[in-house]
């Protein structure tokens, strides 16, 4: 079998598998459809904690999930082909839980979902928060660093824990990013018959790990001194560790206008400078995906500080030069050329890997490459503008402009075929 073939089916199981939620309350917390369901199981497949709370009665055969779990989902699932399964979630197993792979693996109609309280129903159940008022971040296998895109003066985040470190390690986050006044309440055992709750501020946070199974509640208050990151494009220059390759706030408000991010993208940043560009894609949406392409090492090395600086860790960096950075890479969305536009063959390169409604979009401030540019507008159509920018600056004893290099753009859609067939 080549490497790019995809994996066998699944067999289809004897009948539909159930994802049955539980919470800390245990059996006694379950209704009489789950309860039916695992009962009835011929194996239980769930986490070892998650297994010790179900009784004597349940008498299938127990198979605790391995770590790490993902890459274990189908050969489990394909080893107990033919028997009945129950497969145990915490809470809602649609909502960041083990639905989602299990759907993915054998489609929604091989599964029968019962599912419980999520911990963010019993959090916001117990804070008083309205639950789509209140924004939600997991750390569940992912980097701390993420919950930095979310960190807004008085917003309110639940962030689900991977283990009992994850509150101290959000506490740390945090105090970096200049949220340590945020009130943090870490809530234990939702639901069960030891819940608590620890209560305290990021900056003075001196609670020594507790419960494995918890979530926390964060009250964003930023200090009087911490530069102010809004939601949309746009961010301060200042934001950016750079070596001034960087597209400047105004020009990148602009550019980010028309590549016009949309949930679940993925964008090519190319001549990544800083990288801002891509993260600012990224933090659009959290589903958005990007990857950039820089051929210095010291800043490919940048950009993934400012991404994980910024919140969007996830930001994939390619260090090498373009266009042959770009072989192998999954097809994007959307195209940026920041840089090196007069590179032999990168131009027809990006354009050749946009699909059919893709979108492009190119700055340059030289005339060679406004040259190429203008070209590229006559034959394809799209849009060419120039962006120029002035900032107000001391002139002696008054006021006066002082212009920025001019910066040309094109942007375009890629059309869809006139006729069935065409590429």
């Amino acid at each position: 079998m080549s490497p790019a073939s995809p994996p066998p089916p699944v067999p289809p199981p004897a009948a539909p598998v159930s994802v049955v939620g539980i919470g800390a309350d245990g059996w006694a917390g379950l209704t009489g459809p789950a309860r039916s369901a695992l009962l009835g199981a011929e194996v239980l497949i769930g986490a070892e904690r998650q297994l010790r709370l179900l009784p004597a009665g349940c008498e299938g055969r127990r198979v605790p999930w391995p770590s790490p779990l993902r890459p274990a989902v189908r050969g489990l699932l394909t080893a107990h082909a033919g028997r009945r399964i129950a497969v145990l979630a915490s809470g809602d197993p649609m909502f960041y839980g083990i639905g989602r792979a299990l759907t993915e693996e054998l489609g929604a109609g091989a599964l029968h979902v019962v599912p419980h309280p999520s911990s963010v129903s019993y959090a916001c159940a117990r804070l008083g928060w309205p639950l789509e008022d209140t924004g939600t971040v997991t750390l569940v296998g992912r980097p701390p660093a993420r919950l930095a895109a979310a960190l807004h003066h008085g917003r309110r985040l639940l962030v689900l824990s991977a283990d009992a470190t994850t509150p101290a390690a959000v506490a740390a986050l945090l105090r970096d990013r200049g949220f340590g006044p945020s009130r943090m309440r870490v809530l234990e055992q939702l639901g069960g018959t030891d819940e608590d709750c620890l209560d305290g501020t990021a900056a003075t946070w001196a609670h020594l790990p507790g419960d494995p199974l918890n979530i926390v509640a964060v009250d964003c208050r930023s200090a009087p001194d911490t530069p102010r990151l809004g939601a949309v494009p746009g961010l301060p220059d200042t934001a950016y560790e750079h070596d001034g390759q960087l597209t400047k706030r105004h020009v990148r408000a602009a550019t980010l206008g028309v590549l016009a991010p949309a949930p679940g993208e993925l964008l090519w940043d190319v001549g990544g400078g800083s990288g801002s560009i891509a993260v600012e894609w990224l933090r659009t949406h959290p589903s958005c995906r990007a990857i950039t392409v820089e051929r210095d090492p010291e800043r490919a090395e940048r950009i993934a500080r400012n991404a994980d600086r910024l919140g969007v860790p996830s930001l994939r960096v390619v260090t090498g030069v373009a266009p042959d950075a770009l072989a192998g890479l999954p097809v994007p969305d959307a195209v940026f050329i920041g840089g090196g536009l007069t590179a032999p063959g990168l131009l027809d390169a990006c354009w050749d890997a946009l699909p059919a409604g893709g979108r492009l979009v190119a700055n340059t401030v030289t005339l060679e490459s406004e040259a190429l540019l203008a070209d590229r507008y006559r034959t394809f159509g799209g849009d060419l503008v120039r962006l120029a920018v002035a900032h107000a600056v001391p002139v002696g004893g008054f006021t006066g402009w002082r212009q920025a290099m001019p910066v040309t753009q094109w942007s375009v859609r890629k059309p869809f075929p006139t006729h069935p067939g065409d590429n």
